[in-house]
C-alpha cells in the first residue's frame, strides 16, 4: 500500500464486512469494487468470474463504463485478462497498451487507462476469475501492492467459491449426493475393490482468513513449522521407517522441502498481510498448485504431490488435527479417496483392511502408484473430482482392470461386482493351491516362471507366489523414492535385504534404468522432445560413470559369498555392455585391492530391448554370460508407437507373427551360444501371450507376482510339443496378428487362457 493509506489488516476487514452484510451477490461485488480501488488509489478496480470452464466475465467494475458489466467476456487466454487466467501468474504493466496480448474491449471504455495490476482469483490451485486495479498513470505497482491484491484475491476467492456470483444458473441439487456415479481414470495397481468410502484426510475448511494479530499468526506459524519438522525428524528415527528402506526416503524428501527456507518465508510473508497462519499457508499452497500444475515435467508434478502432502500435514498441525484417517478404525472394507497421498502414507494404513485407492491426481510411475501394486491394492488415480463427489461411508466400487470407479452404485452393478470378486477370489485359491507345483508342462518341458519387483516389501510374494526366483529386481525405485542420491552404504543395505529375502532363489538385479518419465529428484538434465529415446538407462550411466560404481560396490558387497546376476538396461550396442563390464571390472579389483570378499559366482547380462542388437546378437552373446528381452520396449522400439499413448494402445498386436519371429530369432541366437535367455515384460503375464512364448522356444520368463498363479496353470495344461508344432508354420503368415489362432489351439486343446 501507498502513502498514507489504510493497511491491508484494514482493507481486510472492510472488505470481511462487505461480504457478511445481507444483500446480493451483484450489490457484494459492486461495493468489493469501490473498497478496493479506494485502498489501494486504483482508479479501476474489476471482477471477472471464470464460467462455463473456458470463458471469463466481467461481474463487477469500479472505474470502467457499467454497460460492460455481464456483457465483456473473455476466453482463458485471450487478452491481459485470459493470459492471467491461463497462467495462473500476477500480471504488472506500466503500459498495458503495449503487451502483446492485450485485447481492446470498446464497451469497457479502458483506452484510458495505462498502468494495469491483474492476480487470479485461485483456490486450491484452481482459477476460478481475476481480479484487476488500473491507472491513468503509467507506474509500475509495488511488491507490497502486488502481494495485498493477492491477498485479496484470496478472499474473493471464498466468495466466488461459495456459488454466490451466477448463482441464476442454479447450484448443485441436493439429491445428487445420493445419485450413483460412474468416473473414469487411469488404471495404477490392478484388481476390484469393494468397499465403503473413507477420506484421508477430512477436509480441513479455512473459515478464518483475516487475522486480528500478525504477531500471533506468525507466532502460531513458527511454531507449526517446528512442530511439522520435528515430526519428520521423529518419523526418519523410528524404528518402522528404519525397516522399511525404500520409504525413508520419501521422507527425506519430505524433509528438505519442510525445511526449505523459501517455502516458509512466503507463508510468513502471506500472514504479514493480515492473513491467519491457516488462511497463509492454504494461499501459498494454492499458488504453488496453479503454477506446478501446469508443468509438464515428471518431476515438477511429483513435488507437487509432496509440496501438498507438506502444506496439509502443517494445515492439521494448525487447527489441531495432527492425524489422517489412518490413526482412526477403519471399516473392513476400507476404500480411501484422497486427492494425492505420499506413499509413506499408504504404509500407515492397516493393509488387511484396505479395498482399493482413489486419487484424483497420481500416474502410473508416481510413487504411492509403485507402493500399491507392491501392496496389490486396487487402485485407480486421476480421477477428476473424486474428492468432491464423495461423502465418507459412501458405498464404492473400486475397478483396477478396466479404471472405472463407482460410486453409490446401482444395486444390479453392485451385484455384479460382488459375482467378479468372488469369481476372482477362487480362482485366486486355485492358484495358491498351485504354489507348490513344480511348473512342469504336460509333456515334461520344465519352465522357470519368475517374478519381478522393485521395492523390499515385495520380497513376500517370492515365496506367497510359488516362483523360482526374481528375474527382474528394477534397482531404480530406490533412486526415484530418494530426496538424495543414495549412499553406497544405503544402496547395500537394500540388496542385502532383497538377496536376504530371496533365501537362496536367484535374482536378477538391473542396474540403474532412469531417465525418460523416470526422474531422480536429485540430478535433473535438459528437457528432451522423446525422452523414451534419449538419456536414460546404460547412456547416462555410462556418462556419469560415478553413479554406476557406487551401485556395482554396493551390489559386490551385498552379494559377498552369494551369486550376483546384474544386467545392463537399454543396451544398443555391443561396446555399451564391455564398456559397463569393464566397471564391473574395475570394482572388482577395488575389492581385492582391500581384502573385501568377492560374491561367489558373478554373471552379467544385457536387456534385448533396442532392434539394433538384432543384428549383433553373435556378437552380443559371445560376451554376455545371459540375456533377457525387455518386451515392453522392444515392440514399442519396433512399432515406433509409444505404449504409454492411449491412441496407439491395442493398434498393434503383440502375437503379431512378426513379433514371435523376431523372438524366435533371439531364442535360436541364445540357444546356438548356450547363454541362459528370459523374457520379462507384460506379454509374460498373460497365460495367451506366455503361451505363445513358450512356443518358440522360452523356458525362463518373468512377470508381476499376480501373473505366476494363471501363466503356471496354463503351462500344467500346456503340450509345447503340439504347440509348436502348430505355431512354426503361422510364424510366416502376413496376418497381423495370430491371437484368433491361438486362442482356438487353447480351446481344442483345454489350455486355461
Amino acid at each position: 500500500m501507498r502513502g498514507n493509506l489504510p493497511g491491508p489488516r484494514a482493507l481486510l476487514r472492510r472488505l470481511r464486512e462487505a461480504m457478511a452484510e445481507p444483500v446480493g451477490a451483484q450489490q457484494r461485488l459492486d461495493k468489493i469494487t469501490v473498497l478496493i480501488a479506494a485502498n489501494m488509489v486504483a482508479e479501476v478496480c474489476s471482477i471477472y468470474v471464470l464460467r462455463g470452464g473456458d470463458t471469463l466475465e466481467l461481474f463487477a467494475t469500479e472505474g470502467l463504463k457499467r454497460e460492460a458489466v455481464h456483457a465483456t467476456r473473455l476466453k482463458v487466454g485471450e487478452g491481459l485478462v485470459g493470459t492471467i487466467a491461463s497462467e495462473a501468474e500476477p500480471l504488472n504493466l506500466t503500459e498495458a497498451q503495449d503487451h502483446p496480448a492485450f485485447a481492446y474491449r470498446p464497451e469497457t471504455g479502458e483506452e484510458a487507462y495505462h498502468s494495469f495490476l491483474g492476480v487470479p482469483i485461485l483456490r486450491g490451485g484452481d482459477t476460478l476469475g481475476v481480479l484487476v486495479v488500473q491507472n491513468r498513470a503509467r507506474r509500475i505497482y509495488s511488491e507490497e501492492e502486488v502481494e495485498a491484491l493477492q491477498t485479496i484475491a484470496m478472499l474473493v476467492a471464498e466468495m466466488v467459491a461459495s456459488g454466490e456470483p451466477g448463482a441464476e444458473d442454479g447450484g448443485t441439487d441436493s439429491e445428487d449426493a445420493a445419485k450413483p456415479l460412474h468416473l473414469d481414470g487411469v488404471v495404477l495397481s490392478e484388481g476390484i475393490g469393494l468397499g465403503h468410502a473413507v477420506m484421508h484426510e477430512p477436509k480441513i475448511v479455512v473459515t478464518n482468513l483475516i487475522s486480528d494479530d500478525i504477531d500471533t499468526e506468525t507466532q502460531r506459524l513458527n511454531e507449526g513449522i517446528e512442530s511439522l519438522r520435528a515430526w519428520i525428524d521423529r518419523m526418519l528415527t523410528s524404528g518402522d521407517v528404519a525397516r522399511a528402506g525404500d520409504h525413508r526416503d520419501v521422507l527425506e524428501a519430505y524433509r528438505m522441502l519442510a525445511y526449505d527456507r523459501g517455502w516458509a518465508r512466503r507463508i510468513r510473508e502471506a500472514v504479514a498481510t493480515g492473513l491467519t497462519a491457516e488462511a497463509g499457508v492454504e494461499r501459498v499452497q494454492s499458488d504453488a498448485r496453479a503454477r506446478m500444475m501446469r508443468q509438464t515435467d515428471p518431476y515438477m508434478r511429483e513435488r507437487l504431490h509432496d509440496l501438498d502432502d507438506l502444506s496439509n500435514r502443517l494445515l492439521r498441525i494448525l487447527v489441531g488435527r495432527t492425524v489422517t484417517a489412518a490413526a482412526s478404525e477403519l471399516p473392513r472394507d476400507a476404500i480411501i479417496i484422497a486427492r494425492n497421498m505420499g506413499p509413506a502414507e499408504l504404509l500407515d494404513y492397516d493393509g488387511t483392511r484396505l479395498r482399493g485407492l482413489i486419487l484424483e491426481e497420481g500416474g502410473p510411475s508416481s510413487h504411492v502408484a509403485i507402493v500399491a501394486r507392491a501392496l496389490g491394492i486396487a487402485t485407480v488415480g486421476q480421477v477428476e473430482g473424486i474428492v468432491e463427489a464423495v461423502e465418507a461411508g459412501d458405498a464404492v466400487v473400486v475397478d483396477g482392470e478396466s479404471g472405472e470407479v463407482h460410486v453409490r452404485p446401482l444395486a444390479d452393478v453392485e451385484s455384479a461386482y460382488v459375482d467378479k470378486v468372488r469369481f476372482r477370489a477362487r480362482r485366486q485359491a486355485q492358484y495358491k493351491a498351485l504354489q507348490d507345483t513344480p511348473a512342469v508342462s504336460s509333456d515334461g518341458e520344465e519352465v522357470s516362471l519368475f517374478i519381478n519387483a522393485g521395492l523390499v516389501v515385495e520380497m513376500p510374494h517370492l515365496t506367497e507366489s510359488g516362483a523360482a526366483g526374481i528375474g527382474l529386481y528394477r534397482t531404480e525405485f530406490q533412486f526415484l523414492l530418494a530426496a538424495t542420491f543414495p549412499r553406497m552404504r544405503e544402496q547395500e543395505k537394500v540388496y542385502r535385504a532383497v538377496l536376504d529375502a530371496a533365501d537362496g532363489k536367484p535374482v536378477v538385479f538391473r542396474s540403474l534404468d532412469v531417465g525418460g518419465d523416470k526422474v531422480m529428484p536429485f540430478l535433473r538434465h535438459a528437457h528432451e522432445e522423446n525422452p523414451a529415446l534419449g538419456w536414460r538407462a546404460i547412456r547416462m550411466a555410462l556418462d556419469r560413470p560415478a553413479l554406476l560404481r557406487a551401485q556395482v560396490r554396493a551390489l559386490l558387497h551385498a552379494a559377498a559369498g552369494r551369486e550376483l546376476s546384474l544386467m545392463f538396461p537399454m543396451v544398443s550396442e555391443v561396446g555399451e555392455f564391455q564398456r559397463a563390464r569393464a566397471i564391473v571390472d574395475r570394482e572388482l579389483k577395488h575389492l581385492d585391492r582391500f581384502g573385501h570378499p568377492r560374491p561367489r559366482s558373478i554373471r552379467l547380462g544385457a536387456m534385448i530391448e533396442v532392434p539394433s542388437l538384432m543384428w549383433q546378437l553373435d556378437s552380443l552373446l559371445d560376451k554376455a554370460d545371459f540375456v533377457s528381452v525387455g518386451s515392453n520396449d522392444l515392440l514399442q522400439f519396433t512399432w515406433a508407437c509409444d505404449r504409454s499413448n492411449a491412441r496407439m494402445a491395442g493398434r498393434f498386436d503383440t502375437l503379431n507373427p512378426a513379433v514371435l519371429r523376431m523372438l524366435a530369432q533371439i531364442v535360436e541366437a541364445a540357444g546356438k551360444h548356450g547363454k541362459p535367455l528370459t523374457l520379462c515384460g507384460e506379454m509374460a503375464g498373460r497365460p495367451l501371450e506366455a503361451m505363445a512364448l513358450l512356443g518358440i522356444g522360452f523356458r525362463s520368463i518373468s512377470m508381476a507376482p499376480a501373473s505366476i498363479g494363471p501363466v503356471k496353470a496354463m503351462l500344467l495344461k500346456l503340450d509345447i510339443g503340439k504347440l509348436k508344432d502348430f505355431l512354426t508354420p503361422l510364424l510366416t503368415s502376413e496376418s497381423s496378428s495370430l491371437r484368433g489362432e491361438l486362442r482356438e489351439f487353447a480351446r481344442q486343446h483345454k489350455v486355461p487362457v
